[in-house]
């Protein structure tokens, strides 16, 4: 029988989680938890290709989510296009202005780089605050019925509100892996990969540095749109939170908890720092401290992310 690649066995696993999970839910609240892992999920694959590909750090990736989230909101109103066409606008959008800001700001190293994606995110989050009068300001606008949930009942399919959004979700998380999955082992991919390592040494070996650096950047943004999108679309609801530099921390954080390199390691940090919090409830006041102590644990012991260093430790006792 012939192996399997990694990368169909990291999908065939992500899809028996997604389908297996369900039947041990026991209740419809961590169908609702679920779905939000799998929106987080898919954020934190496009930082994935980022950081874990390219080897660049952004802080300021929730302003992408952001107007991803807001796209969903704002057109269908303004223009009277569907919520899933004002999607994929929104993705057209943050694509179009991770190019354009990412031409100088990529052109930085290190900390510097850092600073400027926060600042690019912080501008994003204040436009979304302050323009009250197209954005609803703080108290946040509300997002338009998709109305796919109506389209499935009337083909026979009826689903409850929290199992329709745990599978599109998860559908949109296992598309968002596969193709994340297809760049990794492509020839672009392996390009993008050559960066992280070494810049003057993928110069010599004659990638683009700047070229490729940038396209990482612009596909992470698509990522991070488009889980934006379907937050809001399941929420329908969206303040400027969702484009707050702690939101971009947070995504972050679930990659390198999880595994900065690894597709696979991205869902794990995802639902580590997702999920975590809703177990830890019953320590009321601590359950940021034991938070906290978790996570300063695992970057002390497990360098390389918690699925990886897992991974690595399984191999060896092989």
């Amino acid at each position: 029988m012939k192996k399997l690649s990694p990368k169909h066995a990291t999908l065939l696993i992500l899809i028996a989680l997604i389908a297996i999970a369900p039947w041990f839910f026991p209740s419809s609240y961590y169908l609702r938890v679920g779905s939000l892992v799998f929106v987080n999920s898919l954020a934190v694959v496009g930082i994935v290709i980022l950081t874990g590909f390219v080897g660049q750090i952004s802080l300021g990736h929730a302003g992408f989510i952001g107007i991803g989230a807001y796209a969903c909101a704002l057109a269908p109103k303004h223009f009277g296009i569907s919520v899933l066409s004002a999607a994929v606008l929104g993705a057209l959008i943050s694509g179009v202005l991770a190019w354009l800001v990412g031409r100088p700001i990529l052109r930085l190293k290190g900390y510097y780089l850092s600073v400027a994606t926060l600042g690019f995110g912080v501008l994003i989050s204040m436009v979304l605050t302050n323009e009250a009068w197209l954005t609803g300001g703080p108290d946040g606008i509300v997002v338009a019925d998709p109305g796919l949930r109506a389209l499935l009942k009337e083909w026979g399919l009826n689903l409850s509100n929290a199992e329709f959004w745990y599978a599109f979700s998860g559908i949109a998380l296992v598309i968002g892996a596969a193709i994340a999955l297809n760049l990794q082992y492509s020839a672009t991919g392996r390009a993008l990969r050559a960066l992280h390592g070494s810049e003057v040494a993928a110069r010599t070996v004659g990638v683009d540095v700047a070229r490729f650096k940038l396209r990482g950047f612009v596909i992470s943004a698509i990522y991070a749109s488009f889980a934006g999108s379907i937050l809001a679309m399941q929420n329908r609801f969206v303040t400027p939170d969702v484009a707050g530099f702690m939101h971009s921390i947070e995504i972050v954080t679930m990659a390198v908890l999880g595994g900065a390199a690894s597709v696979l390691g991205a869902v794990f940090g995802a639902t580590l720092l997702t999920a975590l919090p809703q177990v830890l409830t019953f320590l009321q006041e601590y359950e940021q401290i034991v938070l906290g102590l978790i996570m300063m644990l695992v970057m002390i012991f497990m360098r390389e992310g918690v699925l990886p260093s897992l991974s690595q430790k399984l191999r060896g006792r092989g």
